[in-house]
């Protein structure tokens, strides 16, 4: 690919309750909903009607969600998943942006296992989950760690080849630092 993708535009996802999932992402989190698309395509061998919501981050791309007309329709393609810390959106924020974000969860009365903060070394995230089970994470890179890029993306696959091998050693100095 001789360009890569300038942004992500947007992400998708099935929603059990629109109003619940604008509440919590605008009322909540904050992001604000700017665009609201009520549709019918045919998709998939049949007309399916659907409406299609937009909250807009910083940089212009968007988290979407839908949600269909007809029942039939919402449980084949619903968000009926089981529940999974490791299948989540994260979202970069700063400092600043990350605590206004911890001070509204928690204002809105989530608590653990709806929330917590993992401190990764290369970064710290808070974690939220959504109306309907997704996990949102709030990302903020610890500054350190942009001084080790350029040699990660060097060896991003000899690491993987290295841990496909069986070789599952821990390669974040960051936590070797913290244990140290």
């Amino acid at each position: 690919m001789s360009k890569l993708p300038s942004r992500l535009h947007h992400t998708a996802y099935v929603s059990k309750d629109l109003e619940a999932t604008r509440a919590f992402y605008e009322d909540v989190l904050g992001i604000p909903l700017v665009a609201t698309w009520c549709e019918t395509d045919f998709l998939f061998g049949k007309d399916r009607t659907y409406c299609h919501l937009f909250f807009e981050l910083g940089d212009g791309s968007a988290l979407a969600f839908f949600q269909f007309a007809d029942a039939e329709d919402q449980a084949q393609f619903g968000p009926e998943l089981p529940p999974s810390p490791f299948r989540h959106i994260a979202l970069n924020v700063d400092e600043e942006t990350q605590a206004e974000l911890e001070r509204r969860i928690e204002k809105a009365g989530f608590e653990p296992p709806k929330t917590y903060t993992l401190e990764h070394g290369y970064c710290r995230s808070v974690y939220v989950e959504d109306p309907d089970g997704m996990i949102v994470e709030f990302c903020c890179d610890d500054p350190r760690a942009a001084d080790g890029a350029e040699e990660r993306r060097a060896n991003a696959h000899a690491e993987l080849k290295r841990w496909l091998a069986g070789d599952h050693t821990n390669n974040n100095q960051f936590r070797h630092e913290e244990a140290a």
